[in-house]
């Protein structure tokens, strides 16, 4: 083993090591070379090298996601670290457990001209769950310390030695306890490279225990409220894999009272279960009578958990209709998403329902209704498939249903998620999608971070702009064989063209729709993909035959589909079904 011979980067893995934190992801720079030095060569930690910053933030940031352990990510100073900002925001919102390091320079040289330099302590302070700054060794080229920063000089390198610790346990502690990204901050002066075999401090102990904010419950008056609910709805956001037990499922199933609707990112499947939610809302809005079936719909008590919804159209529906109580049920935190939270029940969904006591109870009329209007939409969207061209919609039905089974799926972010809603997903598929932030920024970049401690194979769906903005997630030696893109390419940013503004001018088609002519092949002969572009629904037909079969090298299908048909098909969907 080596470390560097500045205390403060052996002091960060030394704890990091203690902490059991052990995926670090690093990208090129020379200040920051302490800390590479000191990771790489320690057998404990699995580096990754990763030399855009932004990607390698989200790449961090899709092993956090699978592993639900703090995922580490370093970087030089300088602009470096602002790269990481769009990854950093994502966590926040996502409850992701991301550890940010970055290499600064002595607090002397900052703002006097120096390269890579700028402000970098608390620059992520409104999308962090801490910031730690560290303070600089002054025991570590000590003659320019003194000649430059005397200042420091107020504080000995032992109570630096502590200060430096307890802060370090704290960013570790919030990460791991809070699954939020943190921030740690790290001056070193030069020299940066000379390294020791044996670490020359040893860590004191240090302790940190955050105190738990867990409101009272009274469990009796939400069981009687839920009793005495005749329109009960539960809406489920982003939510991983096999989170809720099946006996609640089975519970909630079987509830007569309750509509419980999802979304492809809620990883929850039941028969009895609203999957479509736009395939309900939107045809309602049409309807000359849309108020009073909308009051119909309108729940009495509200349940929600999870992370972020897509559905646009839901959300503006509990906005004008809102229930008379609103519960969110999370152990963190609750948005007020619908403007009419009543409470936030500190706890998990499994934890809620086991107390609540919820069991089977006869179909009332309120889900009776709702199961037949689901019923008549899914017959409907069958019809509507045979006889419309080819396009995203028809696109997506054929990729959805060939996906195999417990494969892990990542949607991109704009169209490609919002489509995914409108069709069922089998129920071993694992679903992911950045939401925190709904970004197209890090979609492949978070997918192949995911895929690298995957028990199972990994596919992306993304559509063009989102995957060209992020082409240099693939500049890794990190792909798996088995991992696999299906690119939509519609020449633009397809969603614009569903949006409210839609117009034929080129003014639009290049600054909103950002029209295109761009394909993928290039990329993937540089990256080393296998390559296959279709154009039709049988050419996509035949080629998902052989499209999941093992082979030696990553594979991309680009689908190419027609720019200007797809938004009439899709709203024509909603019209057909209504």
């Amino acid at each position: 083993m080596m470390y560097s011979d500045i205390p403060a980067a052996q002091t960060l893995v030394l704890q990091f090591k203690a902490k059991g934190i052990k995926h670090i992801v690093i990208s090129p720079g020379s200040r920051n070379a302490p800390l590479t030095i000191s990771f790489t060569k320690h057998p404990f930690f699995e580096c990754y090298s990763i030399v855009d910053e932004r990607c390698a933030a989200f790449f961090a940031l899709g092993m956090a996601q699978q592993t639900g352990e703090p995922v580490a990510v370093v970087c030089t100073s300088g602009s470096a670290l602002l790269n990481y900002y769009p990854a950093i925001a994502e966590a926040f919102y996502s409850d992701i457990p991301l550890i940010v390091v970055s290499a600064d320079r002595p607090s002397y040289r900052i703002d006097i001209g120096d390269g890579q330099t700028i402000r970098q302590q608390n620059v992520f302070e409104k999308h962090i769950g801490y910031s730690a700054n560290l303070k600089q060794d002054v025991s570590h080229a000590a003659h320019l310390v003194a000649k430059y920063g005397k200042s420091l000089l107020r504080d000995s390198q032992e109570s630096i030695q502590s200060f430096n610790e307890q802060e370090i346990v704290r960013a570790i502690a919030t990460a791991t306890d809070n699954k939020a990204p943190v921030h740690i901050n790290i001056p070193f002066e030069e020299p940066l490279y000379g390294r020791v075999e044996e670490p020359s401090i040893t860590l004191g102990e240090v302790k940190y225990k955050q105190e738990e904010e867990l409101g009272n419950v009274d469990w009796s008056e939400l069981s009687e409220l839920w009793r005495k609910s005749t329109k009960k709805m539960i809406l489920v956001g982003v939510n991983p894999p096999n989170a809720l037990d099946e006996t609640v499922i089975e519970h909630l199933a079987s509830d007569g009272n309750t509509l419980v609707f999802t979304e492809t990112t809620s990883n929850l499947h039941h028969p009895e279960f609203f999957p479509s939610i736009d395939s309900i809302v939107a045809p309602i809005e049409k309807r000359q009578d849309s108020e009073a079936v909308f009051m119909d719909l309108q729940p009495d008590l509200l349940i929600t958990f999870g992370g972020l919804i897509v559905s646009k159209k839901i959300k503006a529906f509990l906005r004008r209709h809102q229930p008379k109580h609103h519960w969110h049920i999370d152990p963190k935190k609750a948005y007020d998403t619908f403007f009419g939270l009543t409470k936030h029940i500190q706890t998990t969904p499994n934890h809620f329902f086991g107390q609540l006591g919820a069991g089977p109870t006869a179909p009332s009329p309120y889900k009776v209704k709702w199961e037949s209007v689901k019923r008549k939409y899914e017959e409907k969207r069958k019809d509507y498939l045979k006889q419309i061209p080819y396009s995203d919609f028809t696109v997506f039905d054929d990729i959805i249903g060939a996906i195999p089974k417990g494969y892990q799926v990542h949607l991109a972010n704009s169209s490609t998620v919002r489509y995914a809603q409108l069709f069922a997903m089998d129920p071993s598929l694992k679903v992911f999608c950045n939401r925190g932030t709904s970004g197209i920024d890090g979609s492949t970049s978070t997918a192949i971070g995911a895929s690298v401690h995957s028990s199972s194979p990994t596919i992306l769906i993304t559509g063009d702009l989102s995957f060209f903005y992020d082409s240099n997630a693939l500049w890794n030696n990190y792909l798996r064989p088995d991992f696999r893109i299906i690119l939509i390419n519609n020449e633009g940013g397809g969603i614009f063209r569903i949006l409210p503004g839609q117009e034929d001018t080129d003014e639009f088609e290049t600054f909103f729709e950002t029209r295109h002519q761009l394909n993928a092949s290039q990329l993937a002969v540089m990256y080393g993909f296998e390559y296959e572009k279709v154009a039709d629904q049988d050419g996509l037909r035949t080629s998902l035959v052989d499209f999941y079969q093992d082979s030696g090298r990553p594979k991309i299908l680009e689908v190419c589909t027609p720019r200007t048909v797809n938004n009439k098909i899709l709203l024509g969907y909603f019209d057909f079904i209504s």
